[in-house]
């Protein structure tokens, strides 16, 4: 049997340590790395590169659907579960358009994470219940069938910087935390309010 590495990612630390209990106590499961935001979660999967990453749907930083975008655009071999309260069907769809593999309520018990993390392993998608009750086919098929978005247009820094800034942080913090000067972050920030 093949181990499956993991990366956690959830801005709650008490919630990342009964996660990472729960599934290194399953057999074949191996934990390699956890972040408490965003930011830090496209990182250590870049830097990682994880079989699966398990990701809340809203963390500091970056939220849980851009940290898929960009970790399946950048780590094609890592496969995103979206671990989240929401059950509302525009997450589920966004999280699914943005490439993610499985999406698992936090309200489930954790055999429904274990069965996400095997199934996603494997290529399948996976949804847990009650989502499960709709076809994963008919979610995908509305994220192909979705009117035009213009935040599909910004850039990945003009998204970064958009988190950033809906969290009240200055130019000057978004630059510090980005690691680009706070004229650069003022520049993406003006062509993020174009776009949009």
């Amino acid at each position: 049997m093949s181990i499956i590495s993991i990366v956690l990612a959830d801005d709650h630390h008490i919630v990342r340590q009964g996660i990472r209990a729960l599934l290194e106590n399953e057999q074949g499961f191996t934990i390699v790395g956890e972040a408490s935001d965003g930011l830090k979660a496209i990182d250590l999967a870049t830097r990682l590169k994880p079989q699966i990453l398990i990701v809340d749907l809203m963390m500091p930083g970056v939220n849980g659907l851009e940290v898929t975008r960009q970790v399946t655009k950048t780590c094609p071999n890592t496969r995103v579960i979206i671990l989240s309260m929401y059950m509302n069907e525009p997450y589920v769809i966004e999280a699914l358009r943005n490439g993610a593999y499985g999406y698992v309520l936090k309200e489930s018990n954790i055999a429904d994470l274990i069965r996400a993390v095997y199934e996603v392993s494997r290529g399948r998608h996976y949804l847990g219940p009650p989502l499960s009750e709709h076809a994963v086919e008919a979610y995908l098929e509305k994220t192909k069938n979705s009117a035009f978005d213009p935040y599909e247009t910004l850039s990945t820094r003009e998204r970064e910087v958009f988190f950033l800034a809906t969290e009240g942080y200055s130019n000057a913090e978004i630059a510090a935390k980005l690691f680009i000067s706070p004229r650069t972050a003022e520049t993406h920030k003006a062509n993020m309010m174009r776009k949009l």
